[in-house]
């Protein structure tokens, strides 16, 4: 049977190679995205999420099987706690009661390897708590004390998202209607979000200090794909609240073995 997936940020990077991984292998896909896609939405205020959700729920004629959320923002500004967090939780609880109509529902998220660095507690938490107002306060003052508070924007979303994950997986309404919840948490990946940042070989150099990556390097967006696809698939039935790390063995290599002592 043809499973019907729903792909946000599929206008480019891990969401465009998602949308034509699962194209490919027979899927039906609707993807949601600022602009080039199916659903032109904002889901970086509270409207456009509301928007994307009934759009995507007309189109779909009220069959969802599975969402793959991957827009995101690396950007140290505000607008990332919005887009990376709130754009997730809201677009999916848009979404909760349809999808569980599924005999098989499935959802994954693309957090990062970003949730492994240094964050903002204060700004974590009041993202847990379903605070936009009080995270973009938080957020806007991190980026007003300079580039060192406000680089910690970004890993601070994703950590909340990883959290999010395990909080909400182990719910009535998440596992209590068979949907396992889980996060990929990739190393660095060659798209236009990081294009930059691995521009030049001094760049490069930066960068693998910070995330080193001893198997293969730097991942292609549909390597990430792959994982993606698998967890919300049907064969993914008791794989849940996990955030799988795609990264070339940096979580070893920064982290050890001392997560188990």
């Amino acid at each position: 049977m043809t499973r019907n997936y729903v792909v946000t940020g599929a206008a480019s990077g891990i969401g465009a190679a998602t949308v034509d991984l699962l194209k490919e292998r027979g899927a039906k896909v609707i993807g949601v995205d600022i602009h080039n896609t199916d659903v032109n939405s904002d889901l970086s205020t509270v409207a456009g999420r509301k928007d994307a959700a009934s759009q995507v729920i007309a189109l779909s004629g009220g069959k969802i099987d599975g969402i793959i959320a991957c827009a995101g923002l690396a950007h140290p500004i505000a607008k990332t706690v919005s887009v990376n967090f709130f754009g997730v939780t809201e677009f999916l609880g848009a979404l909760l009661p349809t999808l569980s109509k599924s005999a098989a529902p499935r959802v994954a998220i693309t957090s990062s390897m970003a949730s492994l660095m240094p964050n903002s507690p204060a700004l974590v938490a009041a993202m847990l708590a379903n605070n936009e107002a009080d995270a973009l306060v938080i957020a806007q003052g991190l980026v007003d004390q300079g580039d060192a508070e406000a680089s910690l924007i970004y890993g601070s979303t994703k950590r909340a998202l990883s959290r999010w994950i395990r909080r909400e997986c182990i719910k009535p309404e998440w596992a209590g209607a068979g949907i396992p919840l889980n996060a990929v948490g990739p190393g660095i990946v060659e798209t236009p979000m990081v294009a930059d940042i691995i521009a030049t070989a001094e760049a490069r150099a930066a960068i693998d200090q910070m995330v080193p990556m001893p198997l293969n390097h730097y991942l292609k967006a549909v390597q990430v794909s792959y994982l993606l696809a698998w967890l919300a698939s049907e064969e993914n039935t008791h794989t849940t609240g996990q955030t799988i790390y795609i990264d070339g063995g940096s979580d070893a290599a920064l982290r050890g073995d001392n997560i188990w002592a």
